[in-house]
Formats: structure tokens, sequence, C-alpha cells
């Protein structure tokens, strides 16, 4: 099964790429599949492939095929575009970051507006741990694709260093540690680069190695609302309007199902695919 490997499939923001087996088949494997269904999916999808094919096709046909399956495969499954449903503004996804910190053992505040040397900051999250104030600033592209370029940690860390020339440490502020910038894509080279000269802790979908976002998710079992395959667009955002952004959010206030007027049977089913997730 190979002679297909050599063909060009376009991803998302245009560029060509070469088809790989291996890729297709270890994101399968992370959604919890077994080997035979993995198996099997990626031998519907290889017949499937035709010069040309978009990343996005191929991802739908996989993705439909888990969900025929087993539909907690494909909310694993989808978990990249399912960030990317936290749009189109970037205060969900803020939340969402400020959860997956706060079930780390962080204290958090959201949009908190702090004064700097020069002017006032809006900093999106100020997470407190072992005594230290970190702050967080989120950018959000609900676009695949697009990444986070150099000019975003050059712009954050100039915000920072204001804010840390004005920060007194009391006993309502902590000692500040450092400057994080957070982005549910990926980093360009450069942006890395600067990050790491400038003592930024940057956190990507994929970077720290091992400790990426998708990492994060996957090892806390804190995945957010808009991975569930059950839930309609419209359900989805009216939980994110309560401030529902987690999986595990929605398990212990189950009461905003009887909101949505969602039946017994039906509500049954989506705790059942979220309640999965959150043990996964």
């Amino acid at each position: 099964m190979d002679t297909k490997e050599s063909i060009d499939i376009i991803k998302s923001s245009g560029q060509k790429m070469k088809f790989s087996l291996d890729k297709l088949r270890n994101s399968l494997k992370h959604s919890g599949a077994n080997h035979e269904l993995v198996e099997e999916i990626v031998s519907k999808v290889y017949d499937e492939l035709f010069e040309g094919i978009t990343s996005n096709e191929i991802y739908n046909r996989a993705y439909s095929l888990l969900k025929k399956n087993k539909s907690v495969f494909a909310s694993k499954y989808k978990l990249k575009k399912a960030i990317y449903e936290l749009g189109p503004t970037g205060f969900p996804f803020e939340r969402f970051i400020a959860a997956i910190l706060q079930y780390s053992g962080y204290e958090v505040e959201v949009d908190i507006v702090v004064n700097g040397a020069c002017v006032t900051h809006e900093i999106d999250v100020i997470a407190e741990k072992n005594d230290t104030a970190t702050l967080i600033e989120c950018k959000f592209h609900n676009e695949e694709g697009r990444n986070c370029n150099v000019k975003i940690p050059l712009y954050i860390h100039s915000r920072y260093n204001d804010v840390k020339a004005h920060w007194v440490t009391n006993k309502n502020n902590k000692p500040l540690n450092k400057g994080w910038v957070v982005t549910n894509t990926r980093f360009t080279q450069d942006a890395l680069t600067y990050g790491k000269c400038a003592d930024l802790y940057l956190l990507s979908w994929d970077f720290p190695e091992n400790d990426g976002l998708k990492d994060r998710i996957d090892r806390l079992g804190l995945y957010p609302i808009t991975v569930s395959s059950l839930l309609s667009k419209r359900e989805k955002q009216f939980l994110l309007s309560r401030n529902i952004v987690l999986c595990r959010q929605l398990v212990e206030d189950k009461f905003y199902l009887d909101h949505l007027g969602i039946s017994n049977e039906r509500k049954s089913k989506i705790l059942d695919e979220i309640s999965q997730l959150c043990k996964a």
C-alpha cells in the first residue's frame, strides 16, 4: 500500500505536501480506536485518494468513519478542529486556557486590567501557583493554516516588560514569574527563537514537544465542549455563552442540557460521550 504515498495533498494553508499513511494512522490511533478499526479506516481512505485531494477531505472521511463506529473516537479525533470552533472571537479560548490551568493547580483570573509603567494593559489570564504570578496572553486563530509569527512574542514581551516595570509585590501581588504566549496553532521558527531568547514561555498546539496543548488536554482529560459529535453548533454556542468550555464542566453542571430542552434519551447519550472523554 505505497503507490499513493507519492501523491500531493493540499493543506489548509494552501501548501502542497506528500500524503503520509503513517501520519493518518497515528492520528487515528490517537483517537483511541483499536488496531483493526484504524487499519480498516486507513484502507478505505487510501482507496479514495486522488492527486490534489485536500487534507480537510481526508479528515472529513476519516472522521465520518470513526463516528459511525463510536462517537467518542470521533470526538478525540476532531480535537484540533474543535478548538477552532471556540471562535470566532478569542474569548472562549482564553476561558479554555484558564480552565486547563485551573485544573492543573493554578488560581486564575481572566481579562484583568493592570497598570504598566507607560500604559494600562488588559491581560488575558493571570495565573498564580507556588507563590508566583504568571501573565498569559492568548493568540487565537479561527482559520486553519495561520501560524504565529515573531511579531506576536515581540509585542507580548514588550507588554510584559511594561507591566513588570510597574509591578509591586505585596500581599495582593505575588512576584512575577514570566510571560506566556499561548496559541491554538503553531509558532514560526523565528517566533520560537525569539521566545527562547527573551525567556518567554511559548505554548502551542504541539510545542513544547510532548507538553503542547494537545498533550496537556489528552493527559488531563480536559476536552473543550466543542469536541462533542452529538451536540449541535447552536447548543455548543449556548454552553460557551454560559462559560461552559470544558466537557468536565458540563458533567458537573448538566442542568444546562435541560435549559436547552434536550430529551432524556439524547441527554443520556451526550453525558455518556463526554464522561468517556473526561476519563480518556
